[in-house]
């Protein structure tokens, strides 16, 4: 079995992962998904990692006793808002190594002046939303960084979508996750959650299209 199909296996079976590491680790369970959320967010290049189904699963725990609401919801919270921090400030520091370099075949000082443009006037939005498309969420703190978006602002749209993200997708799988229904299909539940939260992507881009194709 390859990387990439053990990687899509896990994602789809996060419910069948997660029950054995709880009953194995216990308390140092929180400490594990705090780790897969802040790494999912946090580098650039994990942005396979589950974020979505893992947050569902947790809640759908939480509700049978597994694991406390309040305490995970406080550390996944937590985890996310660091994440995205730790991605700017990465993105940050490699934009400042990049631009100090005469010729740079991949990133040019335009890119990171539009990209800081397009965050200036469209961050909130990009950031809030972004949390809710997978591999997109770990994109869009980095290429804030890259363009310099200022952090006052970041940080105050990191803390707001860190925390709807997490709230949402826990609290779903707290109140649903454990209905018969889902527990039996919990793959394909997997599946839809991933595809909805495509969703607010897809019509911002079509929305941007209309727009674009309205002042031609």
């Amino acid at each position: 079995m390859s990387i990439i199909s053990q990687i899509i296996n896990y994602m789809l079976n996060i419910d069948q992962y997660l029950e054995p590491l709880i009953n194995h680790y216990g308390i140092l369970a929180y400490f594990i998904l705090f780790l897969i959320i802040f790494i999912e967010t946090g580098l650039v290049v994990t942005p396979f990692l589950p974020g979505d189904s893992l947050l569902f699963a947790a809640g759908a725990f939480a509700a049978l006793g597994s694991l406390n609401l309040l305490v995970l919801l406080f550390i996944l919270i937590s985890a996310a808002i660091l994440g995205d921090t730790v991605n700017y400030h990465i993105g940050k520091l490699m934009s400042d190594k990049w631009l100090n370099k005469k010729h740079n075949k991949f990133i040019k000082k335009e890119y990171i002046d539009k990209t800081n443009a397009y965050y200036e006037k469209y961050g909130g939005k990009t950031l809030i939303i972004a949390r809710f498309v997978p591999i997109v969420r770990t994109f869009a703190p980095f290429v804030a960084g890259l363009g310099k978006m200022h952090y006052g602002k970041f940080i105050s749209y990191n803390a707001i979508g860190g925390f709807a993200w997490v709230t949402v997708l826990t609290l779903i799988g707290y109140f649903f996750g454990n209905i018969t229904i889902v527990k039996n299909h919990f793959s394909l539940v997997t599946v839809g959650i991933i595809f909805i939260s495509i969703l607010p992507a897809l019509y911002e881009i079509i929305k941007y299209k209309v727009q674009s194709a309205d002042k031609v």
